[in-house]
Parts: structure tokens; sequence; C-alpha cells
């Protein structure tokens, strides 16, 4: 792989990923957030029920444990992201809620990173209808060709 041209994406968990990976590596060039987690502890106090003590086994019982979730949290470090970041989001999302990609748009946003958020109303965890995921596909897609400076074909 050209070390000059690597991109990452990821949605939920893979959405974390993308931006641990970016926060705490220096390794691609953009990425592409899909309903990613940027603050574990929100995510621990403000996630539905059933998802609810889910980082307890990956991280540590909340709140006793409230270190290591700020330590791990790309929202925390958003000041070490130095590449493009374009945020898809549900804006009904319950998993993930959206003030997650919301927070960590405007944190690149303030810095003059550049980035992008693009929400779907009526959509949840994960992208349902046709032209929503048709949307968040060639969004992405031109958003690495501002990157890169390709123009996507049509």
């Amino acid at each position: 792989a050209d070390p000059e041209r690597l991109l990452i994406t990821g949605g939920s968990a893979g959405g974390f990923t993308v931006l641990a990976a970016l926060a705490f590596h220096h390794t691609f060039r953009a990425g592409a957030s899909h309903f990613g987690v940027a603050d574990l502890a929100a995510l621990a106090r403000d996630t539905h029920k059933f998802e609810s003590r889910y980082l307890d086994r990956l991280i540590g019982p909340y709140p006793e444990r409230a270190d290591l979730y700020q330590a791990r949290s790309p929202l925390y470090h958003a000041h070490q992201i130095t590449c493009p970041v374009i945020f898809f989001q549900g804006l009904e999302d319950k998993v993930v809620p959206p003030a997650q990609s919301e927070a960590m748009y405007e944190a690149l946003r303030a810095r003059g990173i550049r980035t992008e958020y693009v929400p779907f109303p009526g959509e949840q965890h994960g992208f349902r209808k046709a032209e929503n995921i048709i949307t968040a596909i060639e969004r992405e897609l031109a958003f690495y060709g501002e990157v890169l400076g390709f123009t996507p074909a049509q």
C-alpha cells in the first residue's frame, strides 16, 4: 500500500477504531467515522440499557475506572488528530447518540482540521434507507477524492 494514500473507515466500534487510530497514530491520510464512539464515558452513561454495561468487560467498571475511559477516548485526544475526517450519523441513534459525532466534529472544526458532518434524519445505528446508504458511500468517496486529489468516476 502507498503510505501516502492510506485511508481508514469504520462504523460503531469500527468508528471508534477510526478515531482512535487517528488520535493515537499518524498512519492515515484521512478517515471516515460512521456512527463511531468518540467518548467512552459518555457511551457508558448515555447508551440504551442493552449496551449499558458492555464496556465494563472491555475497559473496566464505570465510573470506578473513569481514568481509563478518558485516556482511551478519542475526544480527549482530538488535538492530536491532524488529518481530515468525515462523520456520518443517524440522528435517531440510541446506541451511539449523535452527540458523539457532533462533539468530535466540533473539536476538529475548531482547530481548522478539514472535517465534515453528514447527519441522517430518521436513521438509527446503521443506515437502512437505500438513499442514505448511497449518499454515505458517494459522500465518503468524494471526501477521499478531495483529500487525495482525484475525481471519483460518475
